[in-house]
């Protein structure tokens, strides 16, 4: 694959890296703390809930609903994201009660709506990234 993304990439680290690598294969990982059960994100070496280093990957289902979102009309400095404004940036709420931001596609900004469902898909932008990005189910 060529790459031709021109927009900022994630670098992954030690604690993303199997999330990114769950995002290539097109599946959304999530950590779970193996102490005190509750899941988290953005990965990180502890758990902010009991303060444990013991985890494990688990996959989530990818559904969820838009908890809430703005609407991006003015291009950001970089010319690369011009070309796609208007663009909504929704911070999303998984079945499995986690929140993360991501874009959503598919839908016309006037369209998105408070507790809209969603579902995870994925951007294959590089050989060795996919963007999770969600949709209207």
């Amino acid at each position: 694959m060529e790459n031709t993304y021109l927009k900022p990439l994630p670098v992954p680290d030690p604690d993303s890296e199997p999330f990114w690598q769950g995002c290539k294969r097109h599946r959304l990982l999530l950590r779970r703390c193996t102490d005190c059960g509750r899941l988290r994100y953005p990965p990180g070496p502890v758990c902010a809930h009991c303060g444990s280093r013991a985890g494990e990957w688990r996959e989530a289902s990818g559904r969820g609903r838009v908890y809430s979102w703005i609407v991006v009309r003015h291009p950001v400095p970089q010319e690369v994201f011009a070309a796609e404004v208007p663009y909504v940036v929704a911070l999303i709420e998984l079945e499995e009660g986690v929140r993360l931001a991501s874009n959503l596609v598919g839908c016309p900004p006037e369209a998105v709506a408070a507790d809209m469902p969603v579902a995870v898909t994925f951007e294959d932008v590089s050989e060795t990234i996919s963007l999770p990005k969600f949709r209207p189910a």
